[in-house]
């Protein structure tokens, strides 16, 4: 019942502020960037809820806190470094200096005027389309069950109650609502994450203790001959921390920025932020080899451990009601918010990038915020779907996304904001070369080794890129000059 009632108060909350927001959002700049006049500590936050979704606090770290132990909390440790801090650091200046001297509100918008390449934009829109909106359904499907375990609430009805209010809010305020939001969650995340492992760690007697006692458990629990590589560990930890840096919904935050003067700080927020969340998370996964043994883990029904009930299982035998309750807001804080960012990146897609009549010939008027509404709308719909009728090829596109999305974008995207040297081809290659190798890898290695893919899907079009611009037609000095004025 305290859960319920949180949860009323939360989603009557959210639903105010998309209310409020829609009287902000007038023009589609506003709808997609917040009129870029967002400060440090909700361009921070924003940035940091939407890297954590249900998916870490759920299934990921219940999978690789039993099955890395220590190992885990490196992830946790790249994720805030690299994934947060660092990208703020080396990408956001130049991003938002560069987009704003090219008049550029999406990624598929700023790599075609970047590099002068009209057919880019199309290219780059169906990738973030076909990839990222099965992301975003299966963070949908992360929610369902959650609400189901805890909750009581059936499956189907929780997906409906999730899509309804997260469309609420997005479709009305647009991303200047979604930063609000996030914001909120942030604070309900922060709060959350610090008492949830303050809570466990004091049942075995505080942090480091529970540390040597994993230490211990772990060689018991997972046999030397079943611990993950270093290369697995390695694989794992590039992806989810330098992975960001190529991700749409992650670099849009850098657009909206208010001005150059909040990077610093942004930075520091961020990097916090994540390491209070990422630490957190892994730690709990990897207490799990406190909490349980071989006898008392979560099973399958074929007897195989069940990693998507460790976390949920521990946390209801654990911790008191009250902040039981707590801790669900901020598993649904951490889903709603990635899932808003996936789905207005993923409009834009269409809204934006796919539509050559966003202005009305006869009356001149942009019809863009209309159709991002619609869209949103739309997109959410075909989430609900895509999470309730699980079909085979979306959980492969779901399998795909991460290292698809960030493989076919991050060398032309990063290597645009440092080098004047890589051309409309070079872009192409790239774009082309990472999504081909992470097609092609992730059927030949098999899905087991998706991180080792999703790596070398990144890595790759770095030297492909340079390569290829080596021996094609250099850019125009024109458009350079344009792109980099002031940076």
């Amino acid at each position: 019942m305290i859960g319920i009632i949180f949860l009323v108060v939360f989603l009557a909350l959210m639903t105010g502020i998309g209310i409020w927001g829609m009287k902000k959002t007038k023009t589609l700049g506003d709808f997609f960037l917040g009129g870029r006049s967002l400060g440090p500590w909700v361009s921070a936050v924003a940035y940091g809820t939407s890297y954590f979704s249900a998916v870490i606090f759920i299934g990921f770290a219940g999978t690789q806190g039993w099955q890395f132990g220590l190992n885990a909390l490196w992830i946790a440790l790249g994720n805030a470094v690299i994934g947060a801090g660092a990208a703020w650091l080396v990408l956001a200046r130049r991003t938002r200096r560069i987009t704003q001297n090219l008049d550029a509100m999406t990624m598929p918008e700023y790599l075609q005027e970047r590099y002068g390449a009209k057919h880019l934009k199309p290219v780059a829109a169906s990738i973030i389309f076909f990839f990222l909106l099965p992301y975003s359904a299966s963070v949908f499907k992360g929610l369902g069950h959650l609400f189901e375990k805890v909750f009581g609430i059936p499956y189907d009805l929780a997906l409906l109650i999730m899509i309804a209010f997260t469309g609420i809010y997005l479709i009305l305020g647009g991303y200047f609502a979604i930063a609000i939001t996030d914001f909120i969650q942030g604070i309900i995340m922060f709060a959350g994450a610090a008492i949830m492992i303050l809570v466990l760690s004091g049942q075995g007697g505080g942090y480091f203790e529970m540390i040597r006692k994993v230490a211990e458990n772990y060689a018991i629990h997972v046999p030397p001959a079943n611990q993950p590589s270093t290369l697995t560990v390695i694989s794992l930890v590039f992806m989810t921390s330098f992975g960001t840096w190529g991700l749409p919904q992650m670099t849009q935050k850098f657009y909206a920025i208010k001005n150059e003067a909040v990077i610093p700080k942004a930075a520091i927020v961020t990097t916090v932020f994540a390491l209070m969340i990422g630490f957190a998370a892994y730690s709990t996964g990897v207490f799990a080899h406190v909490f349980f043994d071989l006898t008392t883990v979560p099973r399958t029904a074929a007897g195989g451990i069940n990693y998507d009930l460790i976390v949920p299982t521990l946390l209801t035998a654990h911790l008191p009601e009250l902040l039981l309750a707590l801790i669900m807001l901020l598993v649904l804080s951490a889903s709603m918010s990635t899932l808003s960012s996936l789905v207005l990146v993923s409009s834009s897609s269409v809204a934006i990038d796919m539509n050559p009549n966003r202005v009305n010939v006869k009356t001149g008027k942009d019809n863009s915020v209309a159709m991002m509404r619609l869209l949103s709308g739309v997109f959410i719909i075909i989430s609900y779907f895509i999470s309730r009728f699980q079909i085979s090829i979306i959980v492969y596109l779901m399998s795909l996304s991460w290292g698809a999305v960030s493989g076919s974008f991050a060398a032309p995207y990063i290597l645009s904001l440092y080098s004047k040297k890589v051309t409309k081809a070079g872009a192409y290659a790239g774009l082309l070369t990472g999504l081909g190798v992470e097609i092609a890898l992730f059927f030949i290695l098999g899905a087991s080794r998706s991180p080792l893919t999703a790596s070398i899907a990144i890595v790759v079009p770095f030297i492909v890129v340079p390569v290829v611009s080596l021996f094609t037609a250099p850019p125009d000095k024109a458009l350079l000059d344009k792109a980099f004025q002031g940076v």
